[in-house]
């Protein structure tokens, strides 16, 4: 099978998308079939792309996939010519929906999609309500943007979502055919370490918990602190390690280490990072995100997740941690700690589900197993139904 990978930025960048690009490409690679990148340039419009990407993180995020929305005449009909040329059984977007926006599918290649998030459903949701809007005028272009996205996910044959949240909530405000959205798991950003056996929790030792993230408070890191202070308040030896942010001052006390950013190319930044994983009982994230791959991250670890019921987390109660409710305190968080030290066989036992459920759906291979499947049944409806989509 041969694959046009159409993305926004280049695949090869590990820090783009959380990696997630990255890992895709390589999954399809390896699964698959033949994998070739569209190319990234606007054609004329490549001026304004190369201007957008001179300016800082936060504009450029902002501004690009908007102004590639505003150019998709113009960027559209490059991306059609390259697919009309090189005939893909499959073009295959990632992340950016806008690449997919003003091109003209020919009717033989199967669409395909996938990302953990679509800006309006972002938007519109608990998680965006919990991240301040601060680009001028884009309340203004709301119903554009919304517009566009229904444009280009209503010509989908398959839109390969990783929680049944996002599925659901894509579904039922776009009107999508039955059967185009399907859900499908993704994977953790590390390799999974060989697996020793289940964690063990002393009610009369340490409680280690962790955080894993750029950003302390998108993470729900002042909750984390303070379900840290409840716990040795009522008792317990609890222990907090954060890495990949540096939390604010208060935030921070003689029972919090932090590591920061940890490179995990540089081998000992990599012990470090696989210490903090392998010593923590519980990745305690009360976060408001799309899906986050630390979750997945943690189960390969055998490392029970708690966290609130927010967008398409993939933890499942009982399996691989607790997604409590939303507004859920840290009185909550350290209750459910609490329990588990008083029945360290429970928590032995989560520990031992979690590692299970990573081996089982939230890895790559898995995602590119299943994957590999639908675009072949697609791929074959689309050769006898030009005009058809997936069912």
């Amino acid at each position: 099978m041969r694959i046009a990978y159409l993305t926004d930025m280049p695949p090869e960048d590990r820090n783009i998308y959380s990696g997630g690009n990255r890992r895709i490409f390589e999954t399809l690679e390896r699964h698959v079939g033949e994998v070739s990148v569209v190319p990234q340039d606007w054609g004329p419009a490549e001026p304004v792309r190369q201007a957008i990407l001179s300016t800082s993180t936060g504009m450029n995020m902002r501004l690009r996939w908007r102004a590639h929305y505003a150019l998709r005449g113009v960027v559209g009909r490059r991306v059609t010519r390259y697919l009309e040329e090189t005939s893909p059984d499959v073009v295959f977007g990632a992340y950016a929906l806008h690449a997919l926006s003003g091109v003209r599918v020919p009717g033989q290649v199967v669409s395909a999609f996938t990302s953990d998030a679509v800006q309006t459903v972002f938007r519109c949701s608990e998680i965006g309500a919990a991240h301040d809007r601060t680009m001028p005028l884009a309340k203004v272009m709301d119903g554009w943007v919304e517009r566009r996205e229904a444009d280009v996910l209503r010509q989908l044959d398959l839109g390969l979502w990783p929680s049944e949240w996002l599925r659901t909530a894509v579904d039922e405000r776009y009107g999508l055919a039955p059967g185009v959205g399907k859900c499908v798991e993704w994977g953790a950003g590390i390799e999974a370490p060989e697996w020793s056996g289940p964690k063990v929790l002393d009610p009369k030792g340490t409680v280690r918990l962790l955080v894993l993230g750029r950003d302390w408070f998108t993470k729900g890191g002042p909750l984390t602190f303070d379900t840290l202070n409840v716990l040795r308040a009522q008792g317990v030896d609890a222990h907090l390690t954060v890495v990949g942010c540096v939390p604010p001052d208060m935030h921070i006390n003689e029972h919090v280490t932090v590591r920061a950013h940890l490179d995990k190319a540089v081998p000992a930044e990599l012990a470090l990072f696989e210490a903090a994983l392998r010593e923590a009982h519980f990745m305690v994230m009360p976060s408001h995100e799309s899906y986050g791959f630390a979750f997945c991250e943690a189960s390969a670890w055998g490392m029970p997740s708690l966290c609130l019921r927010v967008g398409g987390v993939p933890v499942r109660d009982g399996e691989n941690g607790y997604a409590l409710p939303p507004g859920s305190g840290a009185e909550d968080f350290a209750r459910l700690i609490r329990e588990h030290l008083a029945a360290p066989e429970r928590y032995t036992a989560l520990s031992r589900t979690s590692r299970t459920i990573y081996e089982t759906r939230l890895n790559w291979d898995a995602w590119g197993k299943r994957v590999k499947i639908l675009l072949e049944e697609a791929v074959a409806m689309k050769r006898r139904d030009p005009q058809r989509r997936s069912a």
